[in-house]
């Protein structure tokens, strides 16, 4: 038996509530210190921003961290009484009832099992993304979204979830059934399989379903950008600018795609706030992802650490305490698989500091490369204007950040950069 020999259901249960009770008061604590944190910093800009960020964009962005923070609490308080009713409240034992008395099959009981809970979540937690994108966003100027474009984006995204989860999700349970002891061994070799093709087919196939995609028009930036691309040896599929302004004014670039199929995309209002050398730059951080292998290691190290969750599911499944710690009275395949993923992140919060860490290392890595291939003071200023326009807090809370952050406060970044000058 895995973790505790003598482990029963009451013993479980206490310790989900007390891992659930305190991965809830750390969440909120850091919020609070964030919050507190960037009121306090809310009336001066600081020194190294002065010249850069008025005052004025320095208070809209502070008060944009703590709207989205403080409603980021009430999500994180109402997430957790939800975890709470679908387990110990007994949901998902009175749904796998309701199913079971209409499907003869497992499989099938099973698959409509995981997707009925998945829909249900959603449609509880509809009216927060609602508030988010209607209310908080579009109070800071940020959302352009349309009330028609919102409901077209949530039926395209439950059709191409359905079409693509459906197989996967019915794929698994089938070898969880068949395989015997290792079929975790089984489900992870497809899961690899599967990730690695849908990043390769995503952006031709699935991208365009949600937004257009324009090659890149303006001569002066193109080839500015393939001489960049020669320079680092990274050969793309294509240079295409995206249309991001429809649904947000915030701006991004970003790599996608697998081998040959490689793209790179630029959100139209990004383009329409930096200069040339500003995008070059930014361009060149994201190379310097791609020439230290930052998207292999990290896809690398989800792959290990996927082995190793399915592993442990593999030992739980075998436990009937696991189930009945959970709210669930019967052992099944479909239980397993959902209880695990709905509980793990409670379990597995504290340790949220590792990968953020990583990732900030990996971003003054690309910071780095990018001073090399390009200009540090270029990237510099693009980053300001992005930290402006996107009205991110230039005073984040030190233990707050440590937690969630996957880049380094601006300060600290931009001291970096300097350096490098």
């Amino acid at each position: 038996m895995l973790f505790y020999p003598q482990m029963n259901a009451n013993q479980f249960s206490l310790l989900f509530l007390f891992a659930l009770t305190a991965s809830v008061i750390l969440q909120l604590w850091l919020a609070m210190r964030h919050i507190n944190h960037v009121k306090r910093h809310r009336g001066s800009v600081p020194a190294e921003f002065i010249s850069e960020i008025t005052q004025a964009s320095h208070q809209r962005a502070a008060d944009y961290t703590v709207a989205k923070t403080r409603f980021g609490m009430i999500v994180t308080l109402f997430e957790a009484m939800l975890l709470g009713a679908f387990t110990l409240g007994g949901g998902i034992e009175w749904i796998n009832q309701l199913i079971s008395s209409w499907f003869s099959s497992p499989l099938w009981g099973g698959v409509a099992l995981i997707m009925g809970i998945t829909l249900i979540h959603s449609l509880i937690t509809l009216p927060f993304t609602l508030i988010s994108t209607f209310k908080i966003e579009a109070s800071f100027g940020f959302n352009n979204m349309s009330a028609k474009l919102f409901i077209a984006d949530t039926l395209k995204t439950t059709a191409v979830a359905a079409v693509i989860g459906l197989p996967l999700l019915a794929g698994v349970l089938w070898l969880m059934e068949q395989m015997g002891s290792y079929w975790w061994l089984w489900v992870w070799a497809v899961w690899v399989g599967f990730s690695l093709l849908l990043m390769w087919a995503f952006p031709t196939f699935i991208a365009p379903i949600f937004n257009k995609f324009e090659p890149l028009s303006d001569p002066d930036l193109k080839q500015r950008i393939e001489s960049l691309l020669s320079r680092c040896g990274f050969k793309t599929n294509g240079i295409f600018v995206m249309d991001g302004s429809k649904r947000s004014s915030h701006g991004n670039a970003y790599f996608t795609g697998l081998g040959k199929a490689k793209r790179i995309v630029f959100f139209d209002t990004l383009l329409k706030h930096l200069n040339a050398s500003e995008v070059t730059a930014v361009l060149a951080h994201e190379l310097g992802h791609f020439k230290h292998r930052h998207i292999a290691k990290r896809m690398l190290w989800t792959f290990g650490l996927m082995l190793g969750m399915l592993w442990v599911l593999g030992q739980l499944k075998q436990e009937l305490w696991f189930y009945q710690g959970l709210g669930v009275n019967s052992q099944s395949t479909a239980t397993a698989l959902l209880l695990f993923f709905l509980v793990m992140p409670v379990f597995t919060f504290i340790f949220a500091p590792l990968s953020s860490m990583s990732s900030r290392k990996h971003e003054y890595e690309a910071d780095a490369y990018a001073a090399e291939q390009a200009s540090a003071n270029d990237l510099i200023n693009a980053l300001v204007k992005l930290y402006r326009d996107n009205a991110a807090t230039l005073t984040p809370d030190p233990w707050h950040s440590l937690f969630y952050d996957s880049h380094p406060p601006a300060a600290l970044r931009i001291a970096a950069l300097k350096k490098l000058n």
